[in-house]
This record gives C-alpha cells, sequence and structure tokens, in this order.
C-alpha cells in the first residue's frame, strides 16, 4: 500500500484494546504493512501511504456517536481512505468474500449529484470505524 498522489503522508494515532488483534486485522485483512512496533503497547501500520498508529489503550475504545448522512447511520469518528473505483471495488468483493460486517454495506452515495461517491464501512475488533470511498471523478472529491 503505497501513496501515490505525492502528497504528504498524513499521521494518525488511535485506541485498540489488544495490539496483536489489531496487527492480525490491519495486517492480514486489509493488507496493512507493519512498521515499527512495541509488541502489546503500540505498532505502526502503512495505510495507502499514510502512517496509522495503534495504541493499546482499551478504555478508549468503542464508537457511540453517530451523524444522519443520506439516510444512513455514520459513525461520526472515523478514519479512511479515498480509492481508485475499480480498486475500491476489489476491496469490497475481498471484505465481502472474507465476511467482514459492515456498518454501512458498499453502496453508491449521492448518486447524479455533486460529490457521487462509492463508500464503504466497517469496524475494526476495537470498533474504530473505517470508511473506504471511491468517485469516479477524484475531481468531485471537494464539490459542493
Amino acid at each position: 500500500m503505497s501513496n501515490t498522489h505525492n502528497i504528504p503522508p498524513f499521521h494518525l494515532a488511535f485506541p485498540v484494546r489488544d495490539v496483536e488483534e489489531a496487527r492480525t486485522f490491519y495486517g492480514e485483512v486489509l493488507g496493512c504493512t507493519e512498521g515499527r512496533c512495541a509488541p502489546g503497547e503500540w505498532c505502526d501500520f502503512n495505510f495507502y501511504g499514510h502512517q496509522i498508529v495503534a495504541h493499546k489503550a482499551p478504555e478508549e475504545c468503542g464508537c457511540d456517536a453517530y451523524s444522519d448522512v443520506d439516510s444512513h447511520k455514520v459513525p461520526a469518528r472515523h478514519f479512511g481512505v479515498v480509492l481508485p473505483m475499480d480498486e475500491w471495488q476489489q476491496l469490497a468483493d475481498r471484505l465481502t468474500g472474507l465476511g467482514i460486517q459492515f456498518i454501512i454495506e458498499p453502496y453508491v452515495r449521492f448518486k447524479g449529484e455533486a460529490g457521487e461517491q462509492a463508500t464503504m464501512f466497517f469496524m475494526d475488533p476495537s470498533e474504530n470505524a473505517i470508511e473506504i470511498k471511491a468517485f469516479a471523478n477524484i475531481e468531485s472529491l471537494f464539490a459542493k
């Protein structure tokens, strides 16, 4: 997973209940390569060229705030990535095949409007919400 758009990589640290559980999910399910780790305490992952870090903080885990978007309850706190449409579809098919339980099943939202996008939401084992989206036209990423 590399960053192919010549933009500065972001860094995101987030809580997990169990670092080994996170290593399995982010490594085996999402295909992220690992960076540095302090076993049992934290671990870096390459998330499409961005550095995300799972920190053991079980008391901080969970998702209890939602917002209404396009007739769905969207976790207010979430992170993710915008992929090319073909990569998004491949990942959606792969996650579906693995039996991932989606918060919001893969679908296209805002059809025919500015910002039309494919999206899917799911949780990691520590209830961190992840959104993966794609635009048929990436120029509409910030469209109003």
